[in-house]
């Protein structure tokens, strides 16, 4: 059964409104003429919101107050901006404003964590600026909406679940599909929401579709803040943001390749420099660019953290690059098994199992940025075998374990997984990014007894928004090789129900006092920037059931 998306006359209205405001071809206010006699305006980028509590959010803009002003550049004047946010789409029903002054210091970005608002509530929101030469120009109208309150009887909420969107690989279709929709309560994106490489460096079978800016790898802190304007340059992008809040994580593209702690496959110190300077840049740029609130303290930060959706749901946002150790080559053995590695560190595997034990909510939720699933690959037809390898990181004899994910760290998910079994945590689910592809698996305490234990928690992978995967690697039609991997590997690992190597798009996770659903929803073909979207699987867990089941049809809207 193939079920396409419809988008309703609001949803229609409403993306064609926003990609239309949201690229600066339409404004109530006049753009600002230069010197060239060319015109430009100075929310280029959009406007975010994200991390909702029940009583804040986050607000994100970006100003160009002078055209040479452009992400990265370090020019332009300092700039004041108000904000204002309200109960209708008009701001008359003004609940919070205030002013606020941003600089090239922070690559000219505005972002307000506004609290005080009541739980379970949409709002809408604007900036303005107040001085130099595009004084009195408005943005774009955002709305957003609080968490429900802790205490609250939610009955259901739905996410938006991406990742991995390549700029070079395709358009970002899923985004513009997320934006068509109502009945999202947030969007999850679960890391790679930029990629570092050069123009060509991890394309595919399409090549590359449009190109990266800049044209060389990134590394410094200027490359980060031009590469992340240009991805918030993408109309379908702004206009899945300005819509919902977005709950982010990073992975590894966001700094480099298969990052750990000390380095990274993808930098070289002799000619990039230190990997300490280099994850810097990534992390001021990203935290300049992206509307989430750190956790910690200031001498402290970090990005994972926990949001809670009334008695329903706790969402743990995990970090899975900053604090790992290196990976081991698969054909290291029992190295990946060492309790001195770890993917989480000693203080995040703390937070993650002492909030899944505690929990008081129906739904333990964690976004998990490289799968946890233990995966084996059998022999497969080499062709298969080549782009799987290459995809997951393993030699290309297809040994058992893939060494970036939880795979390769299997003390910290013995431990992780010990915790949930030991103190009979129900209803914990893993949605998971980074692989480019869709699963739905059981996963157990030990793979070898699968049968006889079952699982206990279960893992909702989302495939990508446009990056490369099977079909891609190896220059093929989709569905046909991918078949032949996606045969091999649900025969020999019992424990994953589902996976589709060659489809691109986005997920939309459904939580409910009675279960769970994630929904995978396909893109026609990522190379059109007008590609439509069908329904290719969905997987419910039932509440109290550690095991994923095929869903009939995608949840209604």
């Amino acid at each position: 059964m193939v079920v396409r998306q419809g988008v309703s006359r609001r949803g229609f209205l409403r993306t064609s409104t926003v990609a239309i405001a949201a690229a600066g071809a339409a404004s109530a206010v006049p753009a600002v003429a230069h010197a060239e006699g060319e015109e430009f305006v100075p929310f280029q980028h959009g406007v975010a919101s994200g991390d909702p509590t029940p009583d804040a959010v986050i607000l994100w803009t970006r100003v160009t107050p002078t055209p040479d002003a452009t992400p990265g550049s370090g020019n332009g004047p300092a700039t004041t901006v108000r904000w204002r946010v309200a109960t209708d789409p008009e701001l008359t029903a003004l609940v919070r404003s205030g002013t606020t002054t941003t600089d090239s210091g922070v690559d000219h970005t505005v972002k307000i964590d506004v609290d005080g608002l009541v739980s379970a509530t949409t709002y809408y929101y604007c900036f303005e600026v107040l001085d130099g030469a595009a004084a009195g120009i408005q943005s774009v109208v955002g709305s957003t909406r609080t968490a429900p309150a802790n205490d609250a009887d939610v009955q259901r909420i739905r996410f938006g679940v991406v990742s991995c969107s390549n700029w070079e690989s395709g358009y970002f279709g899923a985004y513009r599909h997320l934006s068509s929709r109502s009945d999202l309560d947030a969007i999850i994106h679960l890391g790679d929401y930029i990629y570092e490489y050069e123009t060509g460096g991890f394309a595919g079978k399409n090549g590359v579709v449009r190109q990266h800016d800049p044209v060389h790898e990134i590394v410094s802190l200027a490359d980060y803040r031009i590469r992340h304007g240009q991805y918030k340059s993408d109309p379908d992008l702004k206009a899945a943001h300005l819509s919902v809040p977005w709950i982010c994580t990073w992975d590894d593209h966001e700094s480099a390749n298969d990052a750990y702690d000390g380095g990274a496959q993808n930098h070289q110190p002799e000619t990039e420099g230190p990997w300490a300077v280099r994850k810097a840049n990534s992390v001021q740029a990203y935290y300049e660019w992206m509307p989430v609130r750190a956790a910690g303290t200031p001498q402290n930060r970090h990005l994972y953290r926990r949001l809670r959706f009334g008695n329903l749901l706790e969402l743990s946002m995990l970090d899975l690059r900053t604090y790992r150790t290196q990976q081991v080559l698969p054909f290291q053995g029992t190295d990946v098994d060492s309790p001195n590695r770890t993917i989480t560190g000693a203080d995040q595997m703390q937070w993650l199992t002492d909030g899944l034990v505690s929990s008081p909510t129906r739904w333990k939720i964690v976004g998990n940025p490289v799968m946890i699933t233990p995966v084996l690959l059998p022999p497969l037809e080499s062709e298969a075998t080549r782009a799987l390898t290459a995809l997951l990181g393993i030699p290309e004899g297809g040994l058992p374990y893939n060494a970036d994910p939880w795979d390769g760290y299997t003390a910290d998910r013995r431990k992780l997984l010990s915790a949930i079994a030991e103190n009979d945590v129900r209803n914990a689910v893993f949605i998971t990014g980074d692989i480019h592809s869709a699963w739905a698996c059981d996963i157990p305490l030990d793979a070898a007894c699968y049968f006889e234990t079952g699982g206990v928690a279960t893992e909702l992978v989302v495939t990508s928004v446009s990056s490369a995967n099977v079909d891609d690697l190896t220059m093929t039609p989709p569905h046909t090789l991918g078949r032949v991997a996606e045969a091999a590997l649900t025969t020999l690992n019992k424990h994953i129900r589902y996976v589709d190597l060659d489809s691109h798009g986005f997920g939309v996770f459904d939580v409910t006092p009675s279960g769970v659903q994630m929904d995978h929803w396909y893109l026609d073909a990522k190379e059109d920037p007008l590609t439509g979207v069908y329904w290719g699987a969905g997987f419910a867990v039932l509440d109290g059931v550690a095991r994923v089941d095929a869903a009939v049809l995608p949840v209604r809207t």
